[in-house]
């Protein structure tokens, strides 16, 4: 009995084995198969990755020929390599990123190897004994010194890259020249290849469709905008209608709708959350795009900094939009009376405040001024004054707090946001002047159509469409815009109270007819 129990424990065994080595040839086919669909998926969401790999390997092609035609290998031996190296860890995506490499690259190695070169001759005085006790004080004192640089954040930001390159050169070329003879020859065939493949990859990365670090930031800002113009614009409407309770009826013809697409609904209702973790990205992008050539309407010393001002200024926008979202899960009651008197004006408020972002985010993205913004602006200013009315009108009459403290925190939520919206206005005002943003052609580009989808309404009184503006409005607005762009030749103090001041003040309903018709 105990041999057949063990025979029938080894047949178990391995049994279990060649269950899982089937588990895992079906997983090995498995992932393979999706190879095809991930490839497809990575080049078609951005096809410059193709390109990336073509430039790669056409730049290492060439280089390559330094090994490959006898002269040119006679000319550099086996150094030729390093031009090799070079094409491999300096070719970057972005021009920018490549440039700064390259360059880093090329000035650190010129240098070092200087430096190496003097080093060597200086410790060559001290005989033979003394020299490789010279060298070690040399080498030891030029990588303490430049590692601690890298600590500085100026440093760090943009140049630690070719601070590591001096150091790797340094000591390569100061450790073997010890044993080499001809340490000069050495050297100028390391720094000529060095500069062979840096210059390769620069050439490459700016004439073969090149891929501007800039213009990726200039888009990221615009979409971010765009984003959260389309939360307001689009979206803020069910938030508002969840709150006060109108929108139950909509939202029951809602629950007939597909999975798919209440799943795509609620993803694009959350497009704003991605701006909250762009800063790292706009950071890389901006220390790159100062390394790039001017290109396009983009000079060589552009204002990157602004947009990095702009950068934050959206994502405390997207913050409070956040809190806003955050109060759609309340399900307190709320007063019919103060509802009433609040809804509108909170719709009103949301509506012209995506307009005004959507209208920012086209200016970025088309490099003109945002003529419309500071009408939208002061129309969600006016239906703030009627909120702030409502609410001081509503404490007076010592109606419970906690009845009407959702509706009251969204209402203060949304001022805020026009807070926000407003300051993003000044900011990119600034950057219209510093580098000098076109007139738009048309009364139809000022005030664009941002979401050409067709929007459900939720009932006959509520639609969203764009506003008209009267050719005299536009006019003054674009003469108030132009004194603020020629007053604001100098960052001072008090700018930002200097542009408050042209949108706060007394304002009544002709005022309001008379810039906003909606």
């Amino acid at each position: 009995m105990e041999i057949g129990h063990a025979g029938n424990e080894r047949i178990e065994f391995w049994a279990r084995c060649l269950q899982r080595v089937d588990d895992l040839v079906a997983q090995l086919v498995e992932n393979v198969a999706r190879v095809p669909k991930k490839v497809k998926k990575i080049g078609k969401d951005d096809p410059r990755r193709i390109f990336h790999s073509l430039k790669v390997g056409l730049a290492l092609t060439l280089v390559s020929m330094f090994y490959y035609l006898r002269p040119l290998y006679d000319g550099f031996g086996v150094n030729a390599m390093w031009a090799v190296l070079t094409v491999v860890v300096v070719f970057e995506y972005t021009v920018g990123a490549t440039f700064s490499k390259g360059l880093n690259r090329i000035f650190a190695t010129m240098l070092a190897g200087a430096l190496a070169v003097g080093a060597r001759q200086l410790a060559s005085f001290s005989g033979e004994r003394g020299e490789p006790i010279i060298l070690g004080v040399f080498v030891f004192l030029i990588a303490a010194a430049s590692t601690f640089a890298r600590f500085f954040p100026g440093i760090k930001a943009r140049y630690d890259y070719g601070v590591v390159i001096f150091i790797l050169t340094f000591s390569l070329v100061a450790v073997s020249g010890y044993r080499v003879d001809e340490l000069i020859k050495l050297a100028h065939q390391r720094l000529s290849t060095i500069i062979l493949g840096s210059c390769t990859c620069l050439f490459i990365s700016v004439c073969v469709y090149p891929v501007w670090a800039g213009e990726d930031l200039q888009k990221l800002i615009a979409n971010n905008l765009e984003k959260l113009a389309m939360f307001l614009e689009v979206h803020s409407h069910l938030i508002l209608e969840k709150i006060t309770g109108f929108g139950e009826e909509y939202l029951k013809k809602e629950e007939g709708e597909s999975a798919d697409v209440a799943k795509k609904d609620s993803s694009f209702l959350e497009a704003y959350k991605s701006i909250l973790n762009s800063k790292t990205s706009e950071d890389s992008l901006a220390n790159f795009a100062r390394w790039e050539p001017g290109h396009g309407r983009f000079r060589f010393r552009h204002p990157w900094h602004q947009y990095l001002r702009i950068g934050a200024l959206a994502r405390q926008c997207a913050c409070s939009i956040n809190a806003l979202n955050a109060c759609t899960s309340s399900k307190t009651q709320i007063p019919m009376e103060f509802r009433q008197r609040i809804q509108e004006a909170c719709r009103k408020m949301s509506l012209e405040t995506g307009k005004a972002l959507a209208n920012l985010s086209l200016a970025v993205r088309t490099i003109e001024k945002p003529t419309a913004a500071a009408i939208h602006i002061l129309g969600a200013k006016i239906a703030a004054a009627d909120i702030k009315t409502a609410l001081k009108t509503t404490s007076s009459e010592m109606i419970a707090l906690l009845e009407i403290l959702p509706m009251a925190t969204t209402a203060s939520l949304l001022i805020e946001i026009v807070g926000h919206t407003e300051k993003l206005m000044v900011a990119i005002n600034e950057l219209a002047h510093l580098v000098k943003f076109n007139n738009p052609a048309s009364v139809a580009e000022r005030i664009p159509s941002l979401h050409r989808r067709a929007v459900k309404p939720l009932s006959n009184d509520v639609v969203i469409g764009i506003p008209r503006l009267e050719s005299s409005s536009l006019e003054n607005v674009e003469t108030a815009q132009a004194k603020s762009w020629k007053s604001r030749g100098e960052e001072g103090k008090g700018e930002e109270e200097r542009n408050r001041a042209r949108y706060e003040g007394p304002r009544t309903a002709e005022s309001l007819t008379e810039f906003v018709n909606t």
